[in-house]
């Protein structure tokens, strides 16, 4: 469907030669809101806040760098023939999310059993945090029109995206087309997933490491369905989409871990420290 084109500023302040763009102030406000509920719930479960401020400091550094390598090891064709550097620069675009979910729990895991805490609990805390993190996140691919899906029909447009807001409307009407607003079906889909988890280890109390595997499995199911609409997905082979062959391997795992943790005895703690009987 046309439609014509009039974007939103990218920069949120200008100062002098330095421009600050809405896509890093927005990243940072999830970050910070999801740190802010996790050293609460921290401090609620009587731990020090600064464990969780400790893993956050390592873990940011540690998720671009994986986010990075991520994306160069599936978009390798891409670097192979260009300057050596082209792999690190960041300011171009071109990280991935799998990579740094990857990166951050490998580095709470390590800083977890270095200090001789529970990984699971810590994840558990974490993980309503993380997916509010993406969920605004994802309001910054917004800003920069990417991440977006194919064209909208004209049957799509008056049957939903006539109803939502015009700003959101005319972000994505990129070069005189109009695109489905995937970064909006997402951030949607993790505010449910946000709701679902507290509700989750608040009412219900489940075993230890299952609001984080939870996380995992609700994450991944939206993440498969969205990637199919996506114009900008990195591919394994063929018409394989790496993310969606990446969800459906966590889906499994995370379902399969839950089992055998259960089975073997492992989660033999509630969320809320106390023994399961």
């Amino acid at each position: 469907m046309t439609c014509t084109p009039e974007a939103l500023d990218r920069v949120f302040l200008q100062l002098g030669p330095l421009s600050i763009y809405w896509y890093g102030v927005i990243i940072a406000t999830g970050a910070f809101l999801g740190l802010l509920i996790a050293t609460r719930e921290t401090e609620r479960l009587g731990l020090k806040k600064d464990y969780m401020i400790d893993i956050v400091v390592y873990a940011i550094p540690a998720a671009i760098v994986f986010a990075r390598l991520y994306y160069v090891i599936f978009e390798w064709d891409r670097y192979i023939g260009g300057p050596w550097w082209d792999i690190f620069a960041i300011w171009e675009g071109g990280i991935a999310i799998h990579g740094a979910l990857i990166g951050s729990v490998l580095t709470a895991y390590l800083y977890t059993k270095i200090k001789g805490l529970s990984f699971w609990m810590m994840a558990d805390i974490a993980a309503p945090s993380i997916i509010l993190g993406q969920a605004i996140g994802r309001w910054g691919n917004f800003m920069n029109q990417e991440a977006h899906g194919g064209p909208v029909s004209e049957t799509f447009y008056n049957s939903f995206m006539q109803y939502l807001p015009g700003f959101i409307n005319q972000q994505m009407c990129i070069g005189g087309t109009l695109y489905h607003p995937t970064f909006l079906y997402e951030s949607v889909w993790n505010i449910l997933g946000f709701i679902f988890l507290l509700v989750l280890r608040h009412k219900f109390n489940p075993r230890r490491g299952e609001v984080f595997l939870s996380y995992v499995i609700w994450y991944s199911f939206g993440r498969f369905f969205i990637e199919g609409m996506r114009t900008d997905s990195l591919y394994l082979f063929g018409e394989i989409r790496t993310a969606q062959f990446i969800s459906i391997i966590l889906i499994a795992l995370a379902i399969a871990v839950m089992i055998y943790r259960r089975k073997t005895g492992m989660a033999n703690k509630y969320y809320n420290g106390k023994k399961v009987k």
